[in-house]
């Protein structure tokens, strides 16, 4: 993989840290950073205060988001740069086995399956696992308002939920980061580790634990 040119996904549940590595790796290598579109979803309040009354609206606000933005990514041959996301199309799935029931899920399915074949694949997936008690403090931490009736059932129904499906993913090669007790901030080791497992040109799917 030529970094320079290269696409990386970094993916995880929410508060793990994904976006503080999406911006240490593009300054570091002078990429580009995609961000997933989040405090615009309409719905995304509402459904952490009523999950099962706002989950299907919330569901295909961010499907219609991501694959737009999806949409608009350069074509490989055009990677004049290094591309770094900071979510995966395919982790889409997981909210929506999560969430919707089965009339719900039965059209969602037929629905992504039409944008499937246009999302581009990543050189590189990046999976920041951790725990609920980190995740939970991370998000408390940064207190965002729409993020304040979360609860911690959810977050640990959607950690496990991520896990199982990083288990089994071989869509692209897959690093696989436990960033429980790691501080890609303020320890130079820590984020300076990242860099070398990204720079091994990973090829299958390979698992770091600190």
């Amino acid at each position: 993989m030529d970094i320079k040119q290269a696409y990386i996904a970094i993916d995880g549940v929410i508060g793990v840290g994904k976006t503080t590595l999406v911006k240490m790796l593009v300054e570091r290598f002078k990429g580009k950073a995609i961000y997933e579109i989040v405090e615009e979803n309409p719905f995304l309040a509402d459904f952490y205060q009523d999950p099962k009354r706002y989950a299907f609206q919330t569901q295909m606000f961010f499907l219609l988001s991501r694959y737009r933005q999806q949409q608009e990514l350069p074509q490989r041959e055009l990677f004049h740069q290094l591309l770094v996301s900071d979510y995966i199309f395919a982790k889409d799935k997981i909210f929506a086995y999560l969430n919707l029931d089965d009339r719900e899920l039965f059209l969602y399915e037929k629905i992504v399956k039409l944008m499937e074949r246009d999302i581009p694949k990543p050189d590189l997936v990046i999976y920041l696992k951790s725990s609920p008690d980190r995740l939970m403090k991370n998000i408390q931490k940064r207190d965002r308002p729409f993020e304040r009736d979360m609860k911690y059932e959810y977050i640990d129904s959607l950690n496990k939920a991520y896990n199982n499906f990083f288990n089994f993913y071989r869509a692209a090669p897959l690093l696989v980061i436990n960033a429980t007790d790691m501080d890609f901030v303020d320890n130079k080791n820590d984020s300076e580790k990242i860099v070398e497992l990204i720079l091994n040109n990973i090829t299958g799917t390979y698992i770091f634990e600190q």
